[in-house]
């Protein structure tokens, strides 16, 4: 066995111990093929007040520039699907999915950070950083080129054997391994169930959305007034969305995460339309103190509360 396939062994062994799902490898080098098609969409302004994605182009595209002598990108896949969701008939206010428990940037960050010191401890001294959902890494097509799936119509990353409702994280690394085969096939085959369920037609064409129309930016990243010609297709969305993954025929392959820190909080599962509406700041910063939510801050969340409410008085 050459040593790039050892490395290759130990870093799928320590995957598997931290309790990532999937682990795949892939060379670093530059996304040659994505190129032209992040142009285009940031000519297109489909990164809407997402200004942050327009910026530093050349790392995006090429690790090795964020990470100078990186070899190696390592992909992870884990898993948040809930063992129940949270109410949701249809005059529910609903949350996200990923957003039910602790804030996955530092719950997945810290596994990050153990498992860059796994490796030192049985490889020796390797430099590189981890990522998860940060920096400008260009995440899904770095998982569909370490075999980990294929990018579906809605422009997620889509696994066989478990669908779509997991975090990618990253390490980018100086370490030779070897890389695994990409997925090269495509297996949405000629389903538009995400294309036709997408209240705002944010899904432009297969594998493409138009951020600025869709909810999870307008309940997120938005930070004015969502506009009024949103009114009526929120579908009661108040922080993010998951229709587009609800109606996909691959997340049947779904199984409820192992990752005590994604339960969501005990006072948020009783939480009625009423108790939404009426939510003081205090309930807010307990609620959510170690949430993604806090992203939008209190006034945020009001305000998409406010705006699902009137389109439905």
């Amino acid at each position: 066995m050459s040593s790039a396939d050892q490395h290759t062994a130990i870093v799928k062994k320590i995957a598997r111990q931290l309790g990532f799902d999937f682990c795949g490898i892939a060379k670093a080098e530059f996304l040659e093929e994505e190129a032209p098609r992040l142009e285009e969409w940031l000519k297109r302004d489909y990164q809407g007040q997402m200004s942050y994605l327009a910026n530093h182009f050349d790392k995006r595209l090429d690790p090795t520039k964020l990470v100078p002598g990186a070899k190696t990108v390592v992909s992870l896949i884990y898993n948040y699907y809930p063992e129940k969701k949270l109410p949701e008939n249809p005059e529910s206010i609903k949350l996200a999915k990923y957003a039910y428990g602790e804030d996955y940037h530092s719950v997945i960050k810290e596994k990050l950070k153990t498992f860059l010191e796994m490796l030192r401890e049985e490889i020796g001294d390797i430099d590189g950083r981890v990522f998860v959902d940060s920096a400008p890494v260009m995440e899904r097509q770095w998982a569909q080129k370490a075999g980990l799936g294929w990018i579906g119509k809605n422009s997620l990353l889509l696994n066989r054997k478990m669908g779509s409702f997991f975090f990618l994280a990253e390490l980018i690394i100086d370490l030779e391994a070897t890389p695994d085969s990409p997925l090269s096939k495509d297996y949405c085959g000629t389903c538009t169930a995400c294309i036709d369920a997408c209240p705002t037609d944010a899904i432009v064409q297969p594998g493409v959305v138009d951020g600025s129309q869709c909810i999870s930016y307008l309940t997120i990243e938005l930070k004015e007034a969502i506009p009024n010609e949103f009114k009526g297709k929120m579908e009661n969305w108040a922080f993010g969305c998951d229709i587009c993954q609800d109606v996909c025929p691959w997340n049947r392959f779904s199984k409820p995460h192992q990752e005590p820190a994604f339960r969501p909080h005990p006072d948020l599962e009783g939480f009625t339309n009423k108790d939404w509406i009426e939510m003081t700041e205090e309930t807010f910063r307990k609620v959510f103190k170690k949430s993604a939510v806090k992203r939008t801050k209190f006034a945020g969340l009001k305000r998409n509360i406010e705006f699902i409410q009137s389109n439905n008085s």
